[in-house]
């Protein structure tokens, strides 16, 4: 049952707005925030994942009869509501905007409310639209200190989000098909080694499982699946110790490259799972903002 008292508290994210005492804070910290802009976040979260259009904003802003270009003051009220919260428009966390019609609040928002000298948590629904999600944080402190959560990284077009992330999967699907398709010269470069034959059948058995894997993720967008984001983010872990043990498949190359190249090579692809996750918080396997904003 939905609780129709008003809320005291707003939590979206890393974010917290206070409705009473008007105050907008990152983890703690308080965001500077000017009253009209305040005003218009508070709106918008009210009605998380609902249009709100720019008249509506402009009759809480302005008293009848007040003679203003609310256009451009809702405008500028929003585009300060962006540079507090760190979101863009073109590839929209928080505040979307609705070409001609208005603004949408897309993350989900906790609503917090007094309830005898208890604070209460209700969720809000963003069920509206396709909410772009905000992936639960890594429970330990090592894991926090290690990956980015999304508010570090950077904003990107999700073209170019989308286009690195299905790079990835097919460098990799390449991995996986070369090996195979070499086993006789790879085994001649393993002889040298202790437990050869178990290296290569290792090296046999995780290719077979990630072919599909990755064939499943590459489908997951190229047909923008729902939730696909989410569903990465789930295997990640699985992913980050297949990537880290394949990140030594330049080696295999040594009958064509010379060691210092296969090492120079296996030293960028560390970095890969963890690049492949930003990427997926960055907004690629989400919805495409385009779309969504079309709808």
């Amino acid at each position: 049952m939905t609780d129709s008292r008003p809320a005291q508290r707003y939590r979206f994210g890393v974010f917290e707005v206070d409705a009473i005492s008007g105050e907008l804070r990152r983890q703690g910290t308080r965001v500077k925030l000017n009253r009209q802009p305040f005003q218009v976040l508070r709106m918008l979260l009210e009605r998380p994942g609902e249009l709100l259009s720019r008249e509506e904003i402009a009759q809480e802003l302005w008293p009848e009869g007040t003679f203003v270009d609310y256009e451009h003051g809702v405008n500028s009220a929003v585009n300060r509501i962006r540079e507090a919260l760190g979101d863009k428009a073109g590839n929209s966390r928080f505040v979307e905007t609705l070409a001609r019609r208005g603004y949408r609040f897309v993350a989900p928002v906790e609503r917090i409310v007094l309830n005898d000298n208890h604070f209460a948590t209700l969720p809000d629904s963003a069920a509206a639209i396709e909410p772009i999600p905000t992936p639960a944080q890594p429970a330990s402190r090592f894991s926090r200190r290690i990956l980015a959560s999304p508010e570090e990284l950077p904003h990107a077009s999700y073209p170019v989000v989308q286009a690195l992330f299905i790079l990835f999967q097919f460098i990799y699907l390449g991995f996986y098909v070369g090996a195979l398709a070499n086993l006789a010269e790879i085994e001649d470069l393993l002889s040298p080694l202790q437990r050869s034959s178990q290296i290569l059948t290792l090296m046999i058995v995780t290719a077979a499982i990630l072919i599909p894997v990755r064939a499943f993720i590459l489908s997951a967008m190229f047909f923008h699946a729902p939730e696909a984001d989410k569903t990465v983010l789930k295997i990640w872990p699985f992913l980050l110790v297949a990537d880290e043990l394949w990140s030594l498949a330049p080696f295999l190359l040594l009958h064509h490259i010379n060691y210092g190249l296969a090492l120079a090579c296996t030293t960028l692809l560390v970095y890969s799972p963890f690049a492949q996750r930003s990427l997926i918080l960055m907004g690629a396997g989400g919805a495409d903002p385009k779309k969504l904003s079309g709808r």
